[in-house]
């Protein structure tokens, strides 16, 4: 199997670090290939925020459904959705201007679509960041909990309107070196579909979480005694969760700002 092909096949989510600092030689390698990642209009719709302070990873870590594993990580990095850096060198260059005199374009917001192409970039970036990572030796996390409390952290991050939290990243060397059993994927042809959307209903449904399913009743860990299934599973601990509802309203409020100011 190629060398890529075998990294993407092995890894798995690390949340555990060792006390081995991250050289600034690696971290800088693990930068560069991080920008390699592709960009629309190659216009890099993202920026990353390298959080060092230590005061403000605890903060992070609170924010983040108190994961205290984000205040441990070597390196912790929040990929934004950046449509700020454009805006302010449209206006700053004077091409907003030169338009407007010329009769060739008006002004325009950032809208909604401005916000999924900056999101396709950042999260683009950190799957990057993820494989670049791996080949390096380092393990890494994805916190999808930076989607909530966008005020707060807004504030932490001093966040411009035009800025939005895309994902989080925490690297560093792994604490264990034993091999630890990856969680199940779906099979190929549960989530592949051609020349248009196939609805999957029960039968289909169950047949392709059904590895997945089986791994959670064999530890116990399914609802209802491990009596339930694995969409009891999720409905309980995703789906109608305290944490989604925040995150629902946290992405309203920073979709709002984004839009209208």
């Amino acid at each position: 199997m190629h060398d890529t092909l075998r990294l993407i096949h092995s890894r798995r989510s690390i949340r555990t670090f060792s006390d081995r600092p991250v050289s600034d030689d690696t971290l800088l390698t693990l930068k560069e290939a991080t920008l390699r990642a592709p960009t629309a209009g190659n216009m890099a719709l993202y920026s990353i925020i390298e959080v060092k302070d230590q005061s403000k990873k605890e903060r992070l870590a609170l924010l983040c459904d108190d994961q205290p594993m984000i205040a441990k990580a070597p390196v912790v990095w929040v990929f934004l959705a950046d449509m700020q850096k454009w805006v302010n060198y449209f206006e700053e260059s004077g091409a907003v201007k030169r338009a407007q005199a010329a009769g060739l374009a008006a002004f325009r917001s950032p809208g909604l679509g401005d916000i999924h192409l900056c999101l396709q970039d950042a999260i683009i970036a950190a799957q990057n960041a993820v494989i670049a990572a791996e080949a390096l030796g380092l393990g890494s996390c994805y916190i999808g909990d930076v989607i909530e409390n966008f005020e707060d952290l807004s504030d932490l991050l001093c966040l411009k309107r035009f800025t939005i939290p895309a994902a989080m990243l925490i690297l560093g060397y792994p604490k264990q070196t034993a091999s630890v059993k990856q969680s199940p994927r779906c099979p190929v042809d549960s989530i592949f579909m051609t020349d248009g959307y196939e609805e999957l209903h029960l039968d289909a449904l169950e047949q392709a979480y059904h590895e997945h399913e089986s791994s959670r009743r064999k530890v116990g860990s399914l609802p209802y005694g491990n009596e339930g299934t694995l969409a009891d599973y999720y409905y309980l601990r995703k789906h109608s969760s305290a944490f989604m509802e925040e995150m629902n309203r946290s992405t309203a409020v920073m979709f709002e700002r984004w839009v209208n100011g």
